[in-house]
């Protein structure tokens, strides 16, 4: 049987399970990036495991903080579609948020607009 890595305690931030995303399947995706991906060492799929879970904590953070703003503890899509818009590190997915452009009276209106088509052009 394998025995985990360096990284393995290390990115585990003192929880019983290793990971909270699944490791084959991070695999899996991986493999399926490119046809020139043959190989993944064994730490490769931790390390984007655990830069997963932070990508998705800061940006759960940051809609919980703008529900939290509009005096609700339910998180709404709308939620999401606000902290992506008020982010710039976020811009990326503008244009997988922004499909309801009454966000909340249309906050960062230019900037998102501005960033959807240079997403738009990007991703096609």
């Amino acid at each position: 049987m394998r025995q985990p890595g360096i990284y393995s305690g290390i990115l585990s931030s003192g929880r019983k399970e290793p990971h909270s995303l699944p490791l084959a399947r991070i695999k899996k995706i991986m493999k399926r990036s490119g046809d020139d991906v043959k190989m993944i060492s064994g730490e490769a799929p931790i390390v984007f495991a655990k830069a997963c879970e932070l990508f998705i904590e800061e940006l759960a953070r940051r809609s919980w903080n703008v529900a939290v703003q509009g005096k609700r503890r339910t998180l709404h899509r709308e939620d999401v579609a606000s902290a992506v818009a008020a982010t710039e590190v976020f811009d990326f997915l503008v244009g997988l948020v922004a499909d309801d452009d009454h966000n909340n009276g249309g906050g960062g209106g230019s900037r998102s607009n501005s960033a959807n088509s240079s997403a738009g052009g990007a991703l096609n």
